[in-house]
């Protein structure tokens, strides 16, 4: 197959950083004519990888999609276009991709029209496309997330030219405004604050994928909150990369602070964000935070190391006191606070004694629940250049130690539930038992319980009755 190459991604051209966003109408809203027309009544799949962002994006793509009249399919065997949105933050993410292409390619033989198409932060990576193209020539479209909007277009070069197609830039990104959306959940739903990441973790390939951080307009920001209030929706999660960076790029006087408050302010019932640094997090935002009750006490606060060294070899910009004084204040002033995190175990070279630190540091912290990982090098980032002295055996060890102490907050937070009475978002039949519901608590603890089909989508008053440690039994309260 012929190989028509657009863009192909560049990390030199990813760490670029300029001040000014761009924002621009992309048009996918008006129906074309000759895309809708080629792709009318066909078939689509879509799975997702990754975080929430991914998640996100799915959405829009399914939006454009259905904007030309395609269907969303649950099944590959039945579809037109395949596509698989990838994650690039941990080397497991991407075995299970390589693993799905494999089992995909098969449908090729059986259709020679299909439209398989990869896409997503994998994808953005160079030595990964080049891994990509050479093993899976069945694969005929490859997008990157800067490509997003153009999707109908490019799944129709392909379709007309019978040609491989590859469209991955790697630029700082723009912010589009008027893209369609088919989201995932009629009660609960993402709201796109900001994109991209001037961090540059020193382990971390998301400035890279994602491009600069930037922010969208305020007012774009509220008109969709508002439209999701009117619809009815029950629980919003603001995203970014680094959500309280959110209005740092622009000039129009808003911070993340004012974006929750004036999002409280106007009945959103459930009021999340994900995920926040410790460096941009300010007294305004805790005190705003603390004021409204319609925003959830539940905070994930990435701390990554517990050793200030460490800490610096990330290039995380805050030190183990920095952070602890943080987490001193945000319990002082916001009652109630439940706190989850991210932490990295075997980062290059990290010593027995450092590591000692991180478990002190959780101890101290008492965190509610926790995202644990051994490192996992990228290539591209500064520590994948890092030579390692310490085994995996040895990593593999101290992440289990370090699972014991977390359990113990997590148990002890767990078991104080027991007894009493929470609200809970319905979400729906629990995925591990059919005869019981299943939905969060406004502290983000998966509860269990018996209820019916009208509770779906409705915050009900449950009682706990039993802690399983990462989730809880309770039933419903009457009355």
């Amino acid at each position: 197959m012929k190989t028509n190459v657009i863009n192909t991604p560049n990390m030199n051209k990813a760490k670029v950083r300029t001040n000014e966003a761009t924002f621009f109408m992309s048009g996918a809203t008006q129906n074309n004519e000759e895309i809708s027309k080629l792709l009318n009544n066909k078939n689509y799949y879509i799975h997702t990888y990754g975080c929430q962002a991914n998640v996100r994006d799915e959405e829009t793509m399914r939006g454009l999609l259905e904007n030309v009249g395609m269907t969303q399919t649950d099944s590959p065997e039945t579809s037109d276009v395949i596509i698989i949105n990838t994650c690039a933050v941990r080397e497991n993410a991407e075995d299970k991709v390589y693993g799905e292409i494999g089992n995909l390619k098969r449908l090729r033989k059986i259709n020679k029209d299909l439209v398989l198409a990869i896409c997503g932060c994998m994808v953005e990576q160079p030595e990964i496309l080049e891994r990509m193209m050479n093993t899976f020539p069945e694969v005929n479209l490859y997008f990157g997330t800067h490509e997003i909007y153009q999707l109908t277009s490019l799944i129709c070069e392909t379709i007309t030219s019978k040609e491989r197609l590859v469209s991955i830039e790697s630029k700082q990104g723009e912010v589009i405004e008027d893209l369609p959306c088919r989201r995932n959940n009629e009660f609960k739903a993402y709201i796109n604050i900001m994109y991209g990441c001037n961090k540059f973790c020193t382990y971390c390939i998301v400035p890279y994928t994602r491009g600069k951080e930037r922010s969208r307009r305020f007012n774009d920001v509220m008109k969709e909150v508002d439209e999701l209030v009117a619809l009815g929706y029950q629980e919003i999660t603001f995203l970014g990369q680094n959500v309280n960076a959110y209005g740092k790029d622009l000039d129009e006087g808003h911070d993340f602070a004012d974006v929750l408050e004036e999002a409280a302010k106007r009945g959103v019932p459930r009021i999340r964000f994900t995920t926040s640094h410790p460096w941009d997090f300010s007294l305004k935002m805790i005190d705003v935070i603390a004021k409204y009750p319609n925003i959830m006490k539940f905070i994930h606060l990435p701390v990554q190391s517990g050793n200030s060294e460490i800490l610096k070899l990330m290039g995380r910009r805050y030190t183990r006191e920095d952070y602890l004084n943080l987490v001193k204040t945000m319990r002082e002033r916001i009652p109630g606070l439940s706190l989850s995190t991210d932490i990295i175990v075997g980062f290059p070279n990290e010593t027995e004694e450092q590591f000692n630190d991180t478990l002190s540091l959780v101890d101290i912290v008492g965190y509610e629940a926790a995202f644990t990982f051994i490192y996992s090098p990228r290539r591209g980032t500064p520590a994948a250049r890092m030579k390692d002295e310490v085994p995996y055996s040895e990593k593999s060890r101290r992440f289990k130690e370090l699972v014991k102490h977390l359990e113990v907050s997590i148990s002890k937070d767990a078991l104080s539930m027991v007894g009493k009475i929470y609200d809970v978002l319905v979400d729906g039949v629990s995925k591990t038992d059919e005869n019981m519901y299943s939905g969060y608590t406004e502290n983000n603890k998966l509860v269990h319980f018996k209820a019916s089909k009208e509770d779906i989508g409705k915050i009900i008053p449950v009682r706990i009755l039993e802690s399983h440690t990462y989730s809880l039994i309770g039933e419903k309260v009457n009355g």
